[in-house]
């Protein structure tokens, strides 16, 4: 991947020139060596990521700062800041959220040790017998073959060691808060347990080890964090093969990047709207799974990973987006800049059932759609410039939007979602409550009379260029409801509305016809319309509107059973 690499040594000086300019080298200043983020915020784990580029460039022979003295300074006044904010202990705060903190700690190292190992690897074992074989070879040294390690990288090894073995250690105590931080414990412990031949770190790692990898059948971690935290239980998954010898946890990674090629959208995104994290929503591009897709598409032979590596590389070229941070592992393996390979992901037709994850991921031509169980958004369609998501949003109790209990795939391209949401009172207690204070009675434990049901039965079927939808409500008459569709990325409406100019946050009831939502490449046509009502904002605690899009209600009165054609074309302006 010799073209890869070469971009990813001219964006790695890139973050290097951006990393010079956010570093504080005032030598008064407490924060000397650190490096302020966006947001001017100095801490440990953004320091680590800098400093670790810095180091990768210049130990690369291919990079602009290849052992260049005024970085190598930049990288101790770094390692100097890192030192100075790990705790006696070994921790690191991550202080804009956790302190003291294993998890935040382990990122910290899994950052740093690549470069330790490749350091450690030119100096032919740990720092200090690396100091010894140095005096004993008169300070220089070759290891198979490789170029002789400087008294500089030594120097940085030296420093790389010291951190790692303290918070290494420091992790011992444990402690976590999500899922992923399990693993991201795990790994670290259990690769430093080899590169230290240190017993209690594996007994540690397999504390967490024995609860089980939370990757479903379906290649799905947990956090269904697509643009996120599914790499970040990778790379663990990766390291943990590495240290312990055990390729069982790479069926995990192996499960989930084949997966993710049903998850990239038209414009080269990914997929990010069934996460319960951070990512949610967010415009994410897959450029963190590059070496993923490479380290497995290489050790298994898997065409269709070499080919998501170099569309990885094509995405990033279109948006305009940085290579991978991902030097380091090129000088570590330098097999994988050795590999040829042309082909590119070709992105066809799929229809997809995560039903252990409660999703459906679909590919018809130009455009993707999704379906998922539990989320008010069920259903969306993304064509490469515009996204839609539909809801059907109301109030029932204490339920203000549809969130399939139930998703079933009666064929290919067609599918059924159901809830049922139960009504109930609650009735006085039987026997006279220990307070009269409503907030410290034991409420959960009172009696019930069961309400009405509310039925919300929804069918999704594919045409031929495009999707229709049977929206189905029974059990309470005379409640309005309504079908939303909020239209990201489309700038004019046009049908019976006569044509209007979008701007990002308009509200639309259609009462017939079809409208057309246009941006002057593509067009979706939407319709039937219906509006039986204008309540369309709901209880103060109703479902929100998508922030940003313009949203079309079709609204009506329970019981009702409605059928919306979803047509996707190109603009007639093309």
């Amino acid at each position: 991947m010799e073209e890869h690499y070469r971009k990813i040594v001219r964006d790695t000086d890139k973050r290097v020139v951006a990393a010079m300019q956010r570093q504080i080298m005032e030598p008064a200043d407490v924060r000397f060596g650190g490096f302020r983020d966006k947001t001017g915020i100095v801490q440990a784990k953004f320091a680590v990521y800098q400093t670790a580029a810095m180091a990768a460039a210049y130990c690369c022979p291919d990079s602009a700062f290849y052992r260049s003295g005024k970085i190598y300074d930049r990288i101790l006044a770094g390692l100097s800041y890192i030192r100075s904010v790990q705790h006696e202990n070994g921790l690191f705060d991550y202080i804009t959220c956790n302190f003291f903190s294993a998890p935040d700690t382990a990122f910290c190292l899994k950052k740093l040790l690549p470069v330790y190992e490749y350091l450690r690897g030119k100096a032919g074992g740990a720092a200090e017998d690396a100091a010894e074989t140095d005096k004993e070879n008169g300070g220089e040294m070759k290891i198979s073959g490789a170029a002789e390690i400087t008294a500089g990288e030594r120097e940085i090894l030296r420093r790389l060691e010291e951190i790692i073995r303290d918070g290494a250690n420091g992790m011992l105590a444990g402690g976590f808060h999500t899922p992923n931080h399990r693993w991201a414990i795990a790994s670290i412990l259990m690769a430093c347990s080899r590169l230290f031949c240190d017993a209690k770190l594996e007994r540690a790692a397999y504390s967490y080890l024995k609860e089980g990898i939370d990757c479903n059948a379906d290649g799905e971690y947990s956090e269904k964090s697509a643009g996120n935290y599914n790499r970040i239980n990778n790379d663990a998954m990766l390291l943990l093969s590495q240290a312990t010898g055990d390729a069982s946890y790479e069926q995990h990674v192996l499960r989930n990047l084949k997966m993710m090629l049903t998850y990239i959208e038209p414009d080269g995104s990914i997929f990010t709207a069934n996460s319960t994290r951070f990512d949610r929503d967010l415009l994410v591009y897959p450029t963190d799974y590059y070496m993923e897709y490479l380290r497995m598409g290489m050790k298994y032979q898997i065409p269709e990973f070499l080919q998501m590596c170099n569309s990885i590389f094509d995405i990033a070229e279109e948006k305009h987006a940085a290579a991978p941070d991902c030097l380091i592992w090129f000088l570590l393996c330098p097999d994988y800049r050795e590999l040829e390979y042309g082909e590119r992901y070709p992105f066809g037709d799929y229809h997809a059932f995560y039903g252990e994850s409660g999703i459906v991921r679909c590919r018809s031509g130009r455009y993707t759609y999704t379906v998922m169980k539990g989320k008010s958004n069920f259903f969306s369609l993304h064509n490469g410039t515009m996204k839609l998501e539909v809801k059907v949003c109301g109030s029932f109790c204490e339920h203000r939007a549809f969130r399939a209990e139930e998703l079933e795939e009666i064929s290919k391209g067609e599918y059924h979602l159901r809830q049922v949401m139960r009504g109930w009172y609650y009735l006085p207690f039987e026997t006279v409550p220990d307070t009269n204070d409503w907030w410290k009675m034991d409420n959960a434990a009172r009696p019930k009379k069961p309400g009405p049901d509310m039925l919300i039965d929804v069918r999704v079927k594919e045409t031929e260029d495009g999707v229709d939808l049977r929206v189905r409500t029974a059990g309470v008459e005379g409640a309005p409801w309504r079908v939303e569709l909020a239209f990201s990325g489309v700038n004019f409406i046009t049908g019976p509305v006569f044509g209007m100019p979008v701007s990002g946050s308009e509200v639309l009831v259609v009462k017939e016809g079809e409208i057309e939502a246009e941006n002057g490449w593509d067009t979706l046509v939407i319709g039937p319309c219906f509006g039986g009502h204008h309540f369309t904002e709901g209880k103060e605690d109703s479902e929100k509107r998508t922030p940003g899009a313009f949203t079309l209600y079709l609204t009506d009165y329970t019981a009702f059973d409605r059928e919306i054609h979803i047509r996707n074309k190109l603009s007639s302006i093309i």
